[in-house]
Order: structure tokens, then sequence, then C-alpha cells
């Protein structure tokens, strides 16, 4: 790797922190930067001392903006990531982690909970996550064929288990009183109006213990990458680390789309953009420049979802807005030859 490559790559690593501190002084309630600065600069001081300024200010801050933003940044995380290793695994530039019937599973259980149990606290997590979980397992023992998984089995696996995830929640939906339906309706929308700190404590464990076994695995994603045969002849265990990454990016993409709902196109553009900039696919760079651009990707979308009108838009709507074009320019740029 040259020296010019290794700077590119410690500029985009550093990225999420100006990312991060930046998108303290956007949104709905008017803070001026100034008294934005104090009031970080005297919490990181003295954490328990009295405030001089009014409590909203750090109630805004600390209670509001902090955890929707830390939330955004393990969201980006959690996508870019699943989606470039998915990448490597399927040898196919247009897949992410909602190929496994993810994301159809996770709506499907959200809108059982918004439509039918609306009433208990934390169950729409709870079922966004247990049936995207089921999701994969679905798609993955139904590719299975006589102790393998080909590649192939799991793409049509994933493309029949969606199918049917989404034409009972097409059912659920139909079903759904009217006033159920529009929460049902954003619900898939994606969105990180509701991040607090319960939120990113429900989703931070299980993302960051997924995303640990992404990155020490990703040198074992080249190997995978190579096709079936290949990976073999070189002693690699394909079956066991295929699982092992599958479960793993299920893990972090599930965990994440319980509490924010479905938010696309993350997980498809980041590793494409990664690649393009450093000029290379292997998976050892990839990888964690796609956690660290992703991260940034999310933030600056739901900076945009909460500040560019006076109604707050939902951000899986725009990073759709933002990353379809942007993968079409891709895509005629490169001449439909993503992957090198």
């Amino acid at each position: 790797m040259g020296s010019g490559v290794k700077w590119k790559s410690a500029l985009l690593l550093l990225l999420p922190i100006p990312a991060l501190l930046g998108s303290l002084f956007i949104g709905a309630y008017p803070l001026p930067p100034e008294i934005t600065l104090q009031v970080i600069m005297a919490k990181i001081a003295s954490p328990f001392a009295q405030s001089p300024w009014p409590q909203v200010y750090e109630t805004v801050l600390f209670e509001i903006r902090l955890p929707r933003i830390i939330l955004a940044l393990i969201g980006g995380v959690a996508l870019s990531v699943s989606g470039a290793s998915l990448q490597g695994v399927f040898r196919n530039p247009l897949v992410d982690s909602y190929i496994l019937g993810v994301s159809a599973g996770a709506g499907l259980g959200a809108a059982i909970a918004i439509a039918f149990l609306p009433s208990i606290p934390g169950v729409t997590q709870v079922l966004a996550f247990s049936f995207g979980f089921l999701a994969f397992l679905v798609t993955y023992f139904v590719a299975r064929e006589r102790g393998e998984t080909p590649v192939v089995s799991l793409v049509l696996a994933g493309i029949i288990v969606t199918a049917l995830f989404s034409a009972a929640l097409s059912m659920i939906k139909f079903f759904t009183e009217a006033e159920r339906l529009a929460g049902v309706v954003y619900w898939l929308m994606g969105s990180l109006a509701i991040a607090g700190w319960r939120e990113v404590a429900q989703t931070l464990p299980a993302i960051g213990v997924a995303f640990l076994i992404i990155f020490f695995m990703r040198w074992r994603l080249n190997v995978l990458s190579m096709g079936d045969e290949e990976a073999k002849s070189l002693g690699v265990n394909i079956e066991r680390d295929r699982l092992i990454v599958l479960f793993a990016t299920t893990l972090m993409a599930s965990s994440f789309v319980s509490v924010a709902g479905i938010i696309g196109w993350v997980g498809l553009v980041v590793p494409h953009i990664i690649r393009m900039l450093i000029g290379t696919p292997d998976n050892r760079v990839v990888i964690p420049l796609s956690a660290s651009v992703g991260a940034v990707f999310l933030i600056l979308a739901d900076d945009l979802a909460r500040s560019v009108t006076t109604f707050e838009l939902p951000v899986g709507v725009l990073t759709t807005v933002i990353g379809a074009p942007f993968f079409l320019y891709l895509l005629k740029r490169r001449g439909g030859g993503t992957w090198k």
C-alpha cells in the first residue's frame, strides 16, 4: 500500500470526529455556536457541576442530539460494514445486507408490533430484531444443500424469503387500522427521531461484537471472494467462515433496523466509494474505511433530515435520494464494472 493510499486512509478514518462534533450544532432548537462550545467544554471539565445557563441547553445537547448522532454513527458502521462484507462473500458488488431478507423480516415484525401490540413497551424493537434474524435463518437453511451453502442458492433463497415476508407485511398493512397504519409506514421509511440512550445501549453491544468479528476476519473475506474452489485449495473452511460472516452481518443489520427502521443504500454505496477512492478491493482496508465513511454518511444524512425543512424527514428516504443517483453515477463512470 503506497504512501498516498496510507494518508488517504488515515484521513478517512478521522472523518467521523468532525462530523460528530459539527452535528452537535445542527437542530431545530437554536443554540448559538459559542454557547454550544461552552456547554460541551464545561461538561467535559466538570460533569457534575451546576451549569450557569438554562438546563434546556444541556438537555438538547446531551439527551437529544448526542444520542441521536451516536446512533447514526453506530448505524452507519453496521450497514456499511455488513454491505462490504456480503459483497466479498457473494463476490457481487450489488449485494447488501437486505439480500438475506433482513429488512423484510424486520419490517414484518415491526408492523405486527405497531398494528396489534402498541401498548407493550419495547415490543417493536424486539419483534423487528427477532423477525429480521428469523428471515436470515430461513434464507440460510433453505439455501443449504448436502451440507453446503452455494452462493447462488443463498441469493435465490434471499429473494424468495424477502418476497414471502413482504407479502405477509402487505397483508398486515391491509388489516391495520388507519391511524396505526401511518405508524407502520413511517417506521418502514426509517428514522432516528426516537433515538435516545436506551436505543444506543440496545444496539451498541451487538453491533460492536459483530463488527469486531468482521474486522478480525477481513483477510478471510479476501479468500472467500476468490471463489469456493480457490478458497478450499488454500485450506479455508468456507462453510464455517461464510456462516460466521453471514451471522455477524445479520446481527449488525437487524440490531440497527430494529430501532431505526429500514434505511437503505448505505451498505451498497459506501463500499463502492471506498474502493473508488483507494483503488483496491482489499477487505483489510475496505472494512475499516467503510465503517468510518458509513458513519459519516449516515450522520450527515440525518443532519439533513432534521434541518432541511421545518418538519423532520425520514432519513431512509434521504439515503435513497442521495444513494441511488450516486450509485447510478458510479455505474456509468465505471461502465458497469465496479468490481475489480
